[in-house]
């Protein structure tokens, strides 16, 4: 799951200090420090699900957020006393993205699984890849996702339909993501629109925070997990993508990202026991190469 915090749901076209990416040997480090970060992305997210059964997935959202805020804060360093109301309008709506984004992918993730969840999830920046395009193969590509989800959705007794639709708001809310990011990297310089929006989402999440943890106390173990989480599925993901970009090309970056959803099914099996059926395998599967198709046969320039 690529939440969300981490740049990987926009890449940009160079680097990260605005160079080219260099070849050869670099291109290997940014593989490894993809491969690591879309590891450390969904193990975070399977490290959440077992604080769950005590504070819930709002309780671990909260802790993340602020995990998240705490580390973006220090690396963006926002100077939120000068951004004007054309700046703030952009932040503020990334700042709900994000609080709505990672609640309910946890919600989606603790009613149908790690796998099922973040797979649905990627639909959403699938969508915007697709949006407006006329071309053949992206037509054939949204075809195939389309039937991929009739297949996550066909109905069986054990059929979670809620979880389903927890799912897919997060896919629309990674989508508004991508959009508003893209805005809010127009507006401001470097990192400070993130690092704003992180905070603003930690603030929102104070009550609910404190009203969750004060009800349902928290046991070491499960607040170790929730920071564990906030650490493995934000700080990581977060550094080790700023690092690939400067060493990969952007559509690159973007095909790898594509993974996420097997490394989630695979890190779901492992980690939590949660077994996926053959057709859902196969649904996965084609939603992968569906991402992949979508985003490696893009036109250059296209963000």
């Amino acid at each position: 799951m690529k939440t969300d915090t981490s740049p990987a749901s926009t890449p940009r076209p160079t680097g990260a200090d605005g160079a080219a990416p260099p070849r050869g040997a670099g291109r290997g480090a940014g593989v490894a420090l993809m491969l690591g970060s879309g590891l450390s992305n969904q193990t975070g997210a399977s490290v959440a699900a077992l604080a769950f059964p005590v504070i819930g997935p709002a309780g671990v959202v909260a802790v993340r957020q602020w995990v998240a805020a705490v580390i973006l804060g220090a690396v963006g360093r926002p100077r939120l006393r000068h951004f004007t109301a054309a700046q703030w309008r952009p932040v503020l709506g990334l700042a709900l993205v994000f609080a709505g984004m990672n609640l309910s992918l946890y919600m989606a993730i603790d009613r149908i699984g790690l796998g099922l969840a973040v797979t649905l999830e990627f639909l959403g920046p699938l969508t915007v890849a697709l949006a407006g395009s006329r071309r053949r193969i992206d037509l054939a590509a949204a075809g195939a996702a389309a039937g991929a989800v009739a297949v996550l959705m066909r109905p069986t007794p054990s059929t979670d339909y809620l979880g389903i639709g927890l799912a897919l708001l997060a896919a629309a809310c990674w989508a508004c993501y991508i959009l508003l990011n893209r805005t809010v990297g127009i507006r401001l310089p470097g990192l400070e629109g993130s690092a704003a929006a992180a905070i603003v989402s930690a603030v929102l999440y104070l009550p609910v925070g404190a009203w969750v943890l004060w009800h349902h106390p928290p046991t070491p173990t499960a607040l170790g997990c929730a920071l564990v989480a906030g650490v493995l599925s934000s700080a990581v993901p977060f550094l080790a993508d700023l690092l690939a970009l400067r060493r990969v090309p952007a559509h690159f970056f973007g095909v790898f990202m594509s993974v996420n959803p097997v490394f989630a099914a695979l890190v779901g099996l492992v980690v939590l026991g949660q077994r996926l059926d053959v057709p859902a395998w196969l649904a996965i599967a084609v939603i992968v190469a569906a991402n992949t198709a979508a985003v490696s046969t893009a036109r250059r320039g296209t963000p």
